[in-house]
C-alpha cells in the first residue's frame, strides 16, 4: 500500500515511552523538583511544592490501606475540582487501587448506575455542587447509611460499597471525613506503600472513565498508568511544558482534559497545576492567569469565547500565557485569532482523542499555521498510528471521507465488565474505531467532519442520544423519544427531543423538562422539546432523525427573522 496515496500514517517514535506507574513518576519528579510548586488550589488557600505535595499524598495512600482497600479495589470520587480530588487521584495510583471518575453532574439515577457497574467498594464524596446536595442524595440511595458502622457499610442497592468518605469538617452519620482517613496511616501502613511501590505494573488498569454508549448505558472506559501517563507526557511534549510552567486547569478534573492533560502533563515535567475554582467561571479564571503568572491556560471553545466576552476583559494582565490546549469541539477561526493575540497564547495547540484513547491521538504543532489549528485536528501523536476506513473497512485515499481508527499505547484495555461492547470497539488488530468521520490531506493533517454513531458533543461533553431516550422512557406519560442535536452558537450543539405521548396523557413540555432536571445530568436536559403524533420515516420504518434536525433548524431561523 502506498502510504502517500492512502490515509494511514504512523506518528514519531522517539522520545521513548515511559515505563513507570504514575506512583514511581511522582516519586522522581517530587525527588527531581522538590521546592517547585506542584499544585495551587485557588478556592481552598493550598499552594504546595513537590515535595509536600507528594507527603499529603502519602498520608491519603496508608490512610486507605488502613481502611483495607486493596490493588484492583474501586474507589469512586464524586466531586468538582478540589484538592481531594487531585489527592485521590495519585494516591489511588499509588495503592494500584482503581479510581473511577464519577461526573459531579451525576444525579442518583446514574451514579447507582455507575456504582453498580464496577462494582465500587469505596465512595469519596465532596458535601455538595451547585445545586445538588451529595451528602442528602446519598441518604436517598442509601437508606442504611444513618445506622451504619463507618468503613462496615451493607447496603442491600450497593452490596459491594462498604465504606462512604466524605470531604468537609461536618459529621455525617456512617460516613468517614477526608481528613480523618489521611491521619490513620502508620508504619506498617508506609512500609506497605513502599513495597506497593516497586510491585505494580505499569499496565496494570488504574482508572475507570465513564463514557456515554449507543446502547444506552455509560460504559467504563479502563485505563492504565501506561496508557494515561505517557499520554499525559505526549500532551506537555506537544506544549513544550518545562518545571518553570504554570498550567491554568478550569476544566473538570472527572474528565481525562483535566486529569491527564492537565494534572498528569504537568507532572511528568515538574510543572504547576493551577486549579481556579471548583467550576468554570470565566472571570475567576483571568484573575487567576493573572495572580499565578500562569503561562498555559486549557478549555473547550466556549469557555475561552466566555472569557473573551468578560466585560472587564482589558483589565486583566494575561501577558505570562504561551500555551495551552483547546479541545472538545471545532474552534471558530475569529476565537482561534483572538486567543493567540488578545489572551497572548501564541502557541495554543488544537487536540482530539476520545476517553478511549486516554485521550489524546491528534494533536497540532504549536508552530502550525492558523488554518491547520482551526480546520484540523493536527497530526497523529508519537507511538500511535491513525487509518480512515470506509464501510468495508478499507483504507481511504487521502481527500476522501472514512471513519477515523486509531492504535498505539494510548487504546484503553476495554469497557469495564463488558466485553461484547470492548470487542465492537476494538477490532482484531487492535485499532480503536472512533465512531467519527474525518478525512485526511496529503501532509497528514485529520479534519473531523462528522459522527458515524449520533453523538451530540455540547460545550465539550459527549452525550449519546440514546442515554436520553431511554430515560425519557421511564416517565410514565411517554411513549416514544427521539434525541438529537442541533446547532448551537454557544455550545456548538444543543439537545433536542422529540416526544410522542400515550393515548389519556396531558404532560406539558415544561413538565418534561422539571422531570428531567430532578434526574439527569445538566447538560443532557434537553434545551428543546417538542410535542408531536409522528416521527419522519422512510418507507421501512426507520426514524429519519435528520429530517427532524432540519424542521427545527428551519422553525428556529423563522422565529429567529420573525
Amino acid at each position: 500500500m502506498d502510504s502517500q496515496a492512502h490515509s494511514y500514517l504512523s506518528g514519531p517514535t522517539t522520545p521513548p515511552l515511559l515505563e513507570e506507574t504514575i506512583g514511581q513518576c511522582l516519586n522522581r519528579i517530587a525527588k527531581q523538583y522538590p521546592q517547585r510548586d506542584a499544585l495551587v488550589v485557588r478556592h481552598q488557600d493550598i499552594a504546595w511544592t513537590y515535595q509536600e505535595y507528594l507527603l499529603e499524598i502519602d498520608r491519603l495512600a496508608t490512610g486507605l490501606l488502613k481502611l483495607g482497600v486493596k490493588p484492583g479495589d474501586r474507589i469512586g470520587i464524586w466531586s468538582p475540582n478540589r484538592v481531594e480530588w487531585c489527592l485521590t487521584q495519585y494516591a489511588t495510583a499509588k495503592i494500584g487501587a482503581i479510581m473511577v471518575c464519577i461526573n459531579p453532574a451525576y444525579r442518583l439515577h446514574e451514579l447507582e448506575y455507575a456504582l453498580k457497574q464496577v462494582e465500587c467498594t469505596v465512595l469519596i464524596s465532596a458535601e455538595q455542587f451547585k445545586s445538588s446536595d451529595y451528602l442528602e442524595m446519598l441518604d436517598q440511595l442509601i437508606p442504611e447509611l444513618k445506622q451504619a458502622t463507618a468503613g462496615k457499610l451493607q447496603a442491600a442497592n450497593l452490596p459491594h460499597l462498604t465504606t462512604v468518605i466524605r470531604m468537609g469538617q461536618g459529621k455525617t452519620p456512617g460516613m468517614f471525613n477526608f481528613d480523618k482517613v489521611c491521619d490513620e496511616g502508620g508504619v506498617a501502613e508506609y512500609l506497605r506503600l513502599r513495597e506497593l511501590n516497586k510491585a505494580l505494573n505499569p499496565h496494570d488498569a488504574i482508572n475507570i472513565q465513564f463514557t456515554s454508549g449507543t446502547t444506552g448505558s455509560p460504559k467504563g472506559a479502563t485505563l492504565t498508568h501506561h496508557n494515561i501517563l505517557n499520554n499525559g507526557n505526549q500532551v506537555a511534549l506537544g506544549m513544550n511544558l518545562c518545571e518553570q510552567d504554570r498550567v491554568c486547569i478550569p476544566v473538570p478534573l472527572y474528565h481525562c482534559f483535566g486529569m491527564v492533560m492537565g494534572n498528569l502533563a504537568c507532572l511528568t515535567q515538574g510543572a504547576a497545576a493551577i486549579l481556579p475554582s471548583e467550576a468554570f467561571d470565566p472571570e475567576t479564571v483571568l484573575e487567576t492567569v493573572e495572580a499565578e503568572r500562569c503561562t498555559a491556560l486549557h478549555g473547550v471553545p466556549t469557555m475561552f469565547i466566555a472569557e473573551l466576552e468578560t466585560p472587564n476583559f482589558d483589565e486583566f494582565d494575561l501577558s505570562s500565557l504561551r500555551t495551552g490546549i483547546m479541545a472538545g469541539s471545532p474552534c471558530p477561526a475569529d476565537v482561534m485569532r483572538n486567543v493567540i493575540s488578545r489572551m497572548h497564547m501564541r502557541e495554543v495547540t488544537i487536540m482530539y482523542g476520545q476517553t478511549e484513547t486516554s485521550p489524546v491521538n491528534h494533536m497540532t504543532a504549536r508552530n502550525d499555521p492558523l488554518d491547520k489549528r482551526c480546520e484540523t485536528v493536527g497530526k497523529i501523536g508519537p507511538h500511535q498510528e491513525v487509518k480512515i476506513v470506509d464501510a468495508d473497512g478499507n483504507t481511504v485515499a487521502t481527500g476522501e471521507k472514512g471513519e477515523l481508527c486509531c492504535r498505539g499505547y494510548s487504546v484503553m484495555k476495554g469497557y469495564w465488565g463488558e466485553e461484547a461492547q470492548t470487542g465492537c470497539a476494538i477490532d482484531e488488530e487492535q485499532w480503536m474505531h472512533s465512531g467519527d468521520l474525518a478525512i485526511m490531506d496529503a501532509e497528514g493533517y485529520v479534519q473531523i467532519v462528522g459522527r458515524i454513531k449520533d453523538m451530540i458533543i455540547r460545550g465539550g461533553e459527549n452525550i449519546y442520544p440514546r442515554e436520553i431516550e431511554e430515560f425519557l422512557y421511564t416517565h410514565p406519560a411517554i411513549q416514544e423519544a427521539q434525541v438529537f442535536g442541533i446547532a448551537d452558537e454557544k455550545f456548538g450543539e444543543a439537545v433536542c427531543a422529540w416526544i410522542k405521548l400515550k393515548k389519556c396523557t396531558r404532560p406539558t413540555e415544561e413538565d418534561i423538562l422539571a422531570f428531567c432536571k430532578e434526574r439527569i445530568a445538566h447538560f443532557k436536559v434537553p434545551t428543546l422539546i417538542r410535542l408531536v403524533d409522528e416521527f419522519p420515516m422512510t418507507v421501512t420504518g426507520k426514524i429519519q432523525k435528520f429530517r427532524m434536525r432540519e424542521h427545527m433548524q428551519m422553525s428556529l431561523k423563522e422565529n429567529i427573522n420573525a
